[in-house]
């Protein structure tokens, strides 16, 4: 028997499509600088911008802030949310840290075979891309779709709920996320220079993890943390040509 579909259903399911797209082109506006950095967010004349309700508009700024893109107001209301270089370096630092320890827990306490399958494979699919002399936009975007999944199946590898729970949050963060910043190596002179070695070390840890050696699958993560750092200091820094989405939230060291 199929199901039977109500007016209230249709309107709940247009009410939170709606929610979705004005949260996606308020993160849009927000990375692109259309709104800029500690600037409050008017919430009638968004709605009105974006041609939906104001219902859609307060659920996607609520989410906005979850993300850490927006930050609340005493007095009600929400504001682009500006970052220090060092809050970036230390959300970074902080997922090092998480997958280092969660590298070594898969290594002691021995990882699920399944899992390490599609990790290899995972990673056998990243060595294809980059058995090209240099990466077009697309194959550059499947980089970086193999590059998260990587990094989410090394989390399941631990098989700790608790640290997958956290590495969850910490890469939720803006510019925290394993992705992060590797669009900064798409403009860089050295960029398949720099991929081909986060991909050796993407390759060593599972192998340390398949070795049963977990001090040295940690400190492997810590250090491939060390190519996020560099690249916030040159998405900061360098002379990008084309500069990262969002970096303008990002308040330099001077």
């Amino acid at each position: 028997m199929s199901a039977v579909v109500t007016p209230s259903t249709d309107a709940a399911e247009a009410g939170a499509s709606q929610a979705v797209k004005a949260q996606l082109r308020l993160r849009e506006m927000v990375l692109a600088g259309e709104l800029p950095g500690g600037s409050r967010i008017a919430e009638v004349a968004i709605s009105e911008q974006l041609g939906v309700s104001r219902t859609p508009v307060r659920s996607a700024l609520m989410r906005l802030e979850q993300e850490g893109l927006l930050e609340s107001l005493p007095n009600g209301g929400y504001a682009v949310r500006t970052f220090s270089e060092r809050d970036v370096s230390d959300a970074i630092e902080l997922r090092g840290t998480l997958e280092g320890l969660s590298a070594r827990l898969a290594a002691e306490r021995g990882a699920a075979p399944v899992v390490l399958r599609e990790a290899r494979a995972c990673l056998q699919r990243i060595d294809e891309l980059l058995r090209e002399p240099a990466l077009d936009d697309a194959a550059f975007s499947r980089y970086v779709s193999f590059n998260a999944q990587f990094h989410a199946l090394l989390s399941e590898l631990s098989g700790s709920p608790v640290i997958a729970q956290q590495l969850e949050r910490i890469s939720n963060l803006p510019f925290a996320s394993p992705s992060g910043f590797v669009v900064v190596q798409a403009n860089s002179p050295a960029a398949r220079d720099m991929l081909l070695i986060a991909q050796d070390q993407h390759w060593q840890v599972l192998d340390a993890i398949e070795s049963r050696e977990g001090s040295r699958a940690e400190a492997l993560m810590r250090e491939h943390s060390r190519i996020a750092q560099r690249n916030l200091r040159e998405a900061l820094h360098g002379a990008l040509s084309h500069p990262l989405p969002g970096v303008q939230l990002i308040r330099r060291r001077s």
